[in-house]
């Protein structure tokens, strides 16, 4: 009787171990975006960043960001191939309410080299305005210790697939005419459509 409970209790934790890391790691969604370059898929940080991944897959699933575009290209001065690129859905019509702000300090998270972040003005405006990293941007993450909006942007996921799109859509030309002053030479000309939007 002892030696079956032994053995029970030895297959018992055996299992326990072997289904162990499937529930450590949770997985992650990810996203195809179709664009008028080629193809970007992402893996979305739904562990991290919850609020904010959550508000791009409404996005996604209503089919809304299926008429995004990238519409800017802003480039690190000196460094071309660095940088980010900016897009989203631009009919306020299929606009959802803006979102809570997720800042870095929270989420853990870091603005590098393929990293996804909301666009925002003030810290809860964020709506369905991305952009993309073509390098590190640290100067993106909070940083509580200087003075101002020093939040930073909410990063919510990670280019997986498909960074030479991303550097094809930053190399784009940039004639377009700008609202913001501050935009001015950044703007593609003609921007680049999102042909569709799916979740993996």
């Amino acid at each position: 009787m002892a030696a079956a409970a032994t053995r029970r209790q030895l297959l018992v934790a055996a299992a326990a171990f072997a289904a162990g890391p499937a529930f450590a790691q949770p997985t992650r969604t990810r996203v195809r975006l179709e664009t008028a370059k080629g193809v970007i898929v992402a893996e979305l940080a739904d562990d991290k960043a919850p609020i904010t991944v959550a508000n791009f897959l409404r996005y996604v699933d209503s089919g809304r960001m299926d008429s995004a575009v990238f519409y800017r290209a802003s480039h690190a001065p000196g460094f071309p191939a660095v940088g980010f690129i900016e897009g989203g859905v631009k009919d306020p019509a299929k606009l959802y309410p803006p979102i809570a702000h997720e800042s870095t300090l929270t989420t853990g998270l870091k603005h590098l080299d393929g990293t996804l972040s909301m666009a925002r003005f003030a810290p809860g405006t964020a709506a369905a305005d991305f952009s993309i990293l073509s390098g590190d941007a640290p100067h993106m993450d909070a940083h509580p210790d200087q003075p101002g909006d020093n939040l930073g942007y909410a990063a919510f996921g990670q280019v997986i697939e498909g960074m030479d799109v991303v550097r094809a859509i930053l190399a784009s030309p940039t004639g377009g005419s700008a609202l913001n002053p501050a935009m001015q030479g950044e703007i593609l000309d003609p921007p680049v459509a999102v042909l569709s939007a799916r979740r993996l």
